[in-house]
């Protein structure tokens, strides 16, 4: 099959694919505007390119002909790898937004990439409510945090894939139930996330599962569930900001005196009736 310069995307991966091909010494005939690539030593051909893209390559310094033969130069190792960065940050860009920012691992600033989509919970910081607020505070996405980090210390993802260990085994008296060897964090972790399900309720627990621990969307919940449009996002907002009040319980306001007096004051006692 031929590899034509049919569009920039095209050119590009006909231009990988042929750079791959010369990393060794090929032989090339040309035709009617086309150039079979061929290994002279197996004589078999490799593969049909535009004349045209050869020649720009050859131009660009990414090819080079020697004894009649091409050959990959040095540089189209470091135009492969650029290339394969930028299908790569296609790839990212297509599974969540992306930000620059930077940051300090050094004597200079750094510029990195940073995923805005990393949880479940990340999109719903961006989300507003009618005065341009934020409509989950960070207070209530750090509870979601929090109940989602301990949901996956303690292990408790339901197996997807196939198990391999076998059907029956030998069973001895006494013998503890086959399943995954729990460490005490992992078994503290599931006791935590029993005690914040239990804080929030049979009402209020499910949303707060299913988004922060299985990553369901908000309109996934309210088809499940056959609640009213838009009202995923109030039921989870309220669950995760009970949430935060179990994780953080705010300390009890210092009594505040209602009348500073002198030392020797003494405050009016009513007269007794009768």
């Amino acid at each position: 099959m031929a590899d034509h310069c049919t569009g920039t995307a095209g050119a590009e991966k006909a231009l990988l694919r042929l750079l791959g091909l010369c990393r060794k010494p090929r032989q090339i005939r040309e035709e009617d505007g086309m150039a079979d690539v061929i290994d002279a030593k197996e004589d078999r051909l490799l593969g049909k390119f535009d004349a045209r893209l050869i020649g720009k390559a050859e131009r660009d310094g990414l090819l080079t002909r020697m004894n009649g033969e091409l050959l990959a130069t040095p540089q189209a190792d470091a135009f492969a790898r650029r290339a394969a960065a930028r299908r790569e940050d296609a790839f990212a860009a297509q599974h969540g937004e992306r930000a620059e920012e930077i940051v300090r691992t050094g004597a200079e600033p750094q510029s990195v990439r940073r995923n805005l989509d990393h949880s479940p919970l990340a999109s719903f910081s961006r989300l507003r409510d009618a005065t341009g607020s934020a409509y989950f505070s960070a207070d209530a996405l750090a509870a979601g945090e929090r109940l989602a980090e301990d949901f996956e210390r303690g292990h408790m993802q339901p197996r997807i894939t196939a198990s391999w260990e076998p059907r029956l085994a030998q069973k001895v008296k006494g013998q503890r139930p086959a399943g995954p060897d729990l460490n005490d964090s992992a078994l503290a972790a599931r006791k935590r996330v029993s005690q914040a399900l239990m804080a929030l309720g049979p009402e209020l627990a499910g949303v707060a599962l299913d988004v922060c621990c299985f990553g369901k969307g908000l309109e996934i919940i309210e088809r499940e569930r056959q609640w009213p449009a838009r009202s995923a996002k109030l039921m989870l907002r309220t669950a995760l900001l009970s949430l935060h009040r179990h994780y953080w319980p705010q300390a009890r306001k210092a009594a505040v005196p209602l009348h500073w007096g002198a030392e020797d004051y003494r405050p009016a006692m009513p007269a007794p009736h009768g």
